[in-house]
């Protein structure tokens, strides 16, 4: 396992895929590094290929207002994606791109040794959780798997394009919140 630092440079001279070719900055994360929360996106967009952090376009500023609504502090998760470049035209990445970037991803989850991740998306919840998903079907559902529990939810990408499923996102990230309250009281018992 690599520390933060090492991390950081693997990545930032990666060139497994084409899209380290195409990048601008590498993306790997944002927030507290010892977060019980870990959200997991698709992969950077413009604005997050500009800047070097994740979730900083509107989808992100969506996010940041979602979190800030529920009360939910910035101490209390970090922010990352399954490919750490931006995918040409902010298109899903490919099978080989997120496989890839994978070691990435698994390596920031047992450096952070979150309580709960949460899948924004179908993207993550597919390289996160099962292949298979369908977001529409399990979004809001947990998952226990290798002491972490899961929770495939919408990314909020989607709710700039379909405003009805705000209160569906908002319900799940407030059930994300009721989770941590619960592992943090039962860790206190």
């Amino acid at each position: 396992m690599l520390d933060w630092t090492q991390l950081n440079t693997t990545c930032s001279n990666c060139q497994s895929c084409v899209l380290g070719q195409t990048r601008t900055n590498i993306v790997i994360g944002r927030g507290n590094i010892n977060a019980p929360i870990l959200f997991v996106g698709e992969g950077p967009g413009e604005q997050e290929d500009l800047h070097g952090q994740p979730f900083v376009g509107a989808a992100g500023q969506l996010l940041d207002t979602l979190l800030e609504a529920l009360m939910l502090k910035q101490d209390d998760y970090y922010i990352a994606n399954v490919v750490k470049c931006r995918p040409p035209n902010n298109r899903v990445p490919t099978d080989d791109e997120a496989e890839k970037c994978l070691p990435y991803l698994r390596n920031q989850v047992a450096l952070i040794r979150p309580k709960i991740i949460v899948c924004l998306g179908s993207t993550a919840a597919k390289y996160v959780i099962s292949k298979d998903i369908k977001i529409t079907q399990i979004r809001g559902k947990w998952i226990e798997r290798k002491g972490y529990w899961m929770m495939p939810t919408f990314h909020p990408a989607a709710l700039l394009r379909d405003q009805s499923k705000k209160v569906l996102l908002f319900r799940d990230i407030k059930e994300v919140k009721q989770k941590l309250h619960n592992i943090m009281d039962e860790k206190d018992n």
